[in-house]
């Protein structure tokens, strides 16, 4: 059954690019949104398996549209896609509900596996976040788990260690 998908970001370009390279994988898009607000009206609707957030939106932003999002419709994933590179932003992104976090510039070559990750329901964040940030994941009554996830470095066998103890550059996947 193919993974139905919410795409989210105000710049359309990039939703094209966005869905081209979903193609790839077997996938439906469902809609293509340009606002935050919009994005929480449209996630309650369609209960979409996945959704690709930016941050940077009009009405409420990312972050703030995760959150509602999350509430509404915890079954959705969430995976940010964010010219943001920050590992601040991204932990925030993470904990507003969010399942992964890819750097726009790094969507190219880390998208896909994302959503891979995803949909296999682990963790994602972006190659230059690995081991940067720590997370704090939302409950669906709104709490905070302030549990750290166990960490699975592809090919590495590094299960258990904590983010500081994962070399910079290797990809991390978060598993719930």
């Amino acid at each position: 059954m193919p993974v139905r998908v919410l795409i989210v970001d105000d710049f359309e370009p990039w939703r094209r690019f966005v869905s081209a390279a979903l193609q790839k994988v077997d996938s439906q898009i469902l809609l293509e949104v340009s606002d935050g607000l919009e994005a929480v009206y449209k996630a309650e609707d369609l209960r979409p398996d996945l959704i690709l957030l930016d941050i940077g939106l009009p009405t409420i932003n990312g972050i703030k549209a995760a959150r509602r999002i999350h509430n509404l419709s915890p079954e959705s994933k969430i995976l940010f896609l964010s010219e943001e590179g920050s590992p601040e932003v991204a932990e925030a992104a993470l904990e507003a509900g969010g399942a992964g976090y890819v750097v726009k510039s790094d969507a190219g070559r880390e998208l896909l596996p994302a959503v891979k990750a995803l949909m296999e329901g682990k963790r994602y964040v972006s190659t230059r976040l690995a081991g940067l940030i720590s997370f704090i994941t939302p409950n669906n009554d709104g709490s905070e788990n302030s549990n750290r996830r166990e960490l699975l470095v592809e090919g590495q066998g590094c299960s258990g260690k904590q983010a500081s103890d994962v070399p910079a550059g290797l990809r991390i996947l978060l598993q719930n």
